[in-house]
């Protein structure tokens, strides 16, 4: 089947905009008419090599469609249904067994290998490629967080897509399946913090923003946003943060010391910066605990003060939120229709042909969560 994507060639991009073919889904897998696509940090430190993921890929991982066929057994998904997209897991280690699923202990492969999982190594090739004039055809790498959804089509799994009533709004919340729910389940899942529980968010993006909204919902106070666009702090105020701190202009520890003169009793730190987490570890009261949301490149390290951690402090990594996306994702679109989770204010649509210009509005700050149209 002939679909349009937008593929990654070479280590920084650009994305190019192709036609390749997808292949019919296999056991457990579904085809879906991609919708609606957000664009998110880890889309972007993939094209730039970060992690070893294989070129050329196609990415996109917040996809959000209309299922167009089901392959052999599968049973709880059927043509027509909408769907969110969401990260993929093996299902069978100690981790999945749990139900932990965001710390599978293959998410790398799962997510980054550019291959599909056969049940025992990652050794099924993605379902794309490309015909050339030649007659010859190229192997396109995908099954990027089991979606490859920065395309007219994907080739998702049953078991990570999540069936969403039909008046759901998806060319709002496709962005839900990664960003919005990391954001959002750091605070509801991961942290839980107390009513009236001090909290310090460094990065006013989307995850840092989803957060903010979820932080007011469970009633934390104070709710410190710490970022250094203007206008990023200002959205923040508007959702929810009682305080914010212009880094570019003050000390944030020192700013927050002075709301909370014994530091805050949480942080999470959103923009994957060694020099930001020292500071959300920094700005911890006594027994306060740091969630790391950001990624990194791979090797990046942090130094910490030890005599400052040996308080009880803690430094805790936050992956997905610690989502179940089947469960939680509804419970987000259920805010969302409520009123009390207004994701819709921090997007902007654009074509899937202007995916380059929406990746340079949220690299300089002008747009906080692009969200890609297939038609």
């Amino acid at each position: 089947m002939d679909i349009k994507a937008a593929v990654v060639r070479q280590k920084g991009g650009p994305f190019s905009i192709e036609c390749i073919q997808v292949d019919a889904p296999m056991d457990g897998e579904v085809l879906v008419k991609v919708v609606a696509c957000g664009i998110c940090h880890t889309d972007l430190i993939i094209r730039d090599q970060f992690y070893p993921t294989p070129l050329p890929i196609v990415l996109g991982h917040e996809g959000a469609g209309i299922v167009e066929a089901v392959g052999p057994g599968v049973k709880t998904v059927k043509p027509g249904d909408h769907v969110l997209m969401s990260f993929a897991y093996c299902g069978t280690c100690p981790s999945c067994l749990e139900g932990a699923t965001s710390y599978c202990w293959h998410h790398m492969e799962m997510n980054f290998s550019g291959k599909r999982y056969s049940g025992s190594g990652w050794t099924i090739p993605a379902p794309l490629s490309k015909k050339h004039s030649h007659g010859g055809s190229e192997q396109i790498n995908g099954a990027f967080f089991n979606q490859s959804s920065l395309a007219t089509h994907a080739i998702a799994t049953e078991g990570n897509v999540v069936v969403v009533d039909k008046d759901v709004d998806l060319k709002t919340l496709a962005p839900l399946g990664c960003g919005f729910q990391t954001g959002a389940g750091a605070v509801f899942n991961t942290l839980r913090p107390e009513v009236g529980s001090s909290l310090v968010i460094t990065g006013a993006g989307n995850v840092g923003l989803a957060a903010v909204m979820a932080a007011k919902l469970v009633k934390c106070d104070p709710i410190i946003v710490v970022d250094v666009v203007p206008e990023r702090l200002a959205l923040a105020m508007e959702l929810g943060a009682t305080h914010t701190v212009d880094a570019s202009r003050e000390d944030t520890v020192e700013a927050v010391k002075r709301i909370c003169r014994d530091g805050v009793r949480y942080s999470i730190e959103s923009t994957g910066s060694p020099k930001v987490l020292r500071t959300a570890f920094e700005v911890l009261q006594t027994r306060g605990t740091c969630g790391l949301i950001g990624g990194a490149k791979l090797g990046t390290e942090v130094s910490l003060d030890m005599t400052h951690l040996l308080f009880g402090r803690t430094v805790r990594g936050i992956l997905q939120g610690d989502s179940k996306p089947k469960k939680f994702l509804p419970q987000l679109v259920k805010l969302y229709k409520d009123g009390l989770f207004p994701v819709d204010r921090l997007i902007k649509h654009y074509s899937l042909d202007q995916i380059e210009e929406a990746v340079a509005d949220m690299k300089s700050g002008r747009t906080i969560k692009p969200v890609l149209l297939m038609e």
